[in-house]
């Protein structure tokens, strides 16, 4: 059997009275990093370095609210537009990277517009040297994503099979709280075939509350085996396939677990769903579009003003429309889709940027 990759390792840390997540210390990373870049781009070619502050606080502005504009408006209006309050509220949704693409090309035509034409430079100069950063941004955001166990693959057996267990221990803190103290998985070496796919098997050990642990052992053995029958087994079992992650198979019976002084914990049998990590594919790809971009800068074909933009619409979003096959679909709807709605956002964008690339070459020869 193939060993799986059992990710269920927290999303964040408690910082005083603060809970940052890892995703959102990887976002800041982006910029820091993206600030450092630039600004060493800009000391090279003789630019104002009191433009990058400028610089910077365009870009944050601009993928912010690009990208949960772009979540709202192509995602999910369908609910948004009942709760328009909520559009503006982006930690309670998604962040779409295709809005953030298109608000950070309008956002540098008006600071090109602002701040560079009186240096003579032009938009595809600062296009070309900002997309190196995001690029990288890119990439980083997408290992946050793996850390938020979120826009996952598809079900599948493979050698980097990862069963995303994470999410399931947060449905304990978010539904399960007044019931159950403490939740772990231990991986047991069972499998179960289904649907032709092997599910690895996990031991789920559970600690009853306080409240429940004053119940006699019966009362407390059939509690526990009433949380499982009729609240967590129907929750994961009849979840949609996109964001299934676990299942519990019928009629599993919770084994109690002596302790010191009596009952401490049951255990009950259930079995993973492998994904591919198609996150870290992802990271993994616009890393190489990043360092190839760095590359092409080093070597002075930033002189040949849009090339550098047309390979980033290509190998990003490229890249998008392949690893899409692989990926879960984010919402419902997307279900009914010959391609998904990443793969035709991303679609429009390849051709401009191959147009870009035949542009930039055709120029340089007049």
């Amino acid at each position: 059997m193939i060993a799986s990759i059992t990710w269920a390792a927290p999303i964040g840390l408690d910082v005083g009275p603060l809970f940052i997540r890892f995703y959102q210390l990887l976002f800041l990373a982006s910029f820091i990093i993206g600030h450092w870049l630039i600004q060493r781009i800009f000391q090279k070619e003789n630019i104002p370095e009191k433009l990058l502050d400028s610089l910077l606080m365009t870009m944050v502005g601009a993928t912010i609210v690009g990208a949960r504009l772009g979540h709202v408006f192509f995602y999910d209006w369908q609910y948004y537009q009942h709760h328009i309050a909520e559009i503006f509220m982006p930690w309670k949704g998604g962040l779409a990277s295709h809005g953030a693409a298109i608000a950070i090309v309008v956002a540098l035509l008006w600071f090109t517009k602002k701040y560079l034409r009186p240096l003579n430079k032009s938009f595809f100069w600062l296009i070309d040297r900002v997309v190196i950063t995001v690029a990288l941004a890119a990439c980083l955001i997408r290992v946050g994503n793996f850390t938020n166990s979120e826009i996952y693959g598809q079900p599948g057996n493979s050698s980097v099979e990862t069963v995303f267990l994470r999410p399931v221990l947060t449905y304990f803190d978010n539904f399960f709280e007044a019931s159950i103290a403490d939740a772990q998985f231990a991986s047991n070496g069972q499998s179960l075939v289904k649907d032709g796919l092997t599910l690895p098997g996990y031991t789920l050990s559970l600690t009853p509350s306080d409240r429940l642990l004053q119940l006699d052992e019966a009362s407390l053995q059939s509690s526990m085996q009433h949380l499982i029958d009729a609240k967590l087994a129907p929750l994961l079992n009849n979840m949609r396939e996109d964001n299934q992650n676990l299942i519990i198979p019928e009629g599993v019976q919770v084994m109690a677990v002596p302790g010191d002084g009596g009952i401490s914990r049951y255990e009950v049998a259930t079995f993973g769903i492998p994904r591919f990590p198609s996150q870290l594919f992802e990271a993994a790809g616009y890393l190489v579009v990043f360092l190839l971009l760095l590359l092409f800068y080093r070597r002075g074909q930033a002189k040949r003003e849009g090339l550098l933009f047309g390979l980033f619409l290509v190998g990003i979003f490229g890249l998008r429309i392949a690893i899409e096959f692989i990926k879960a679909n984010q919402k419902a709807f997307e279900a009914n889709m010959e391609l998904n709605m990443g793969q035709w956002l991303s679609i429009p964008l390849v051709v401009i940027g191959v147009g870009l690339i035949f542009r930039s070459f055709n120029h340089s020869k007049s």
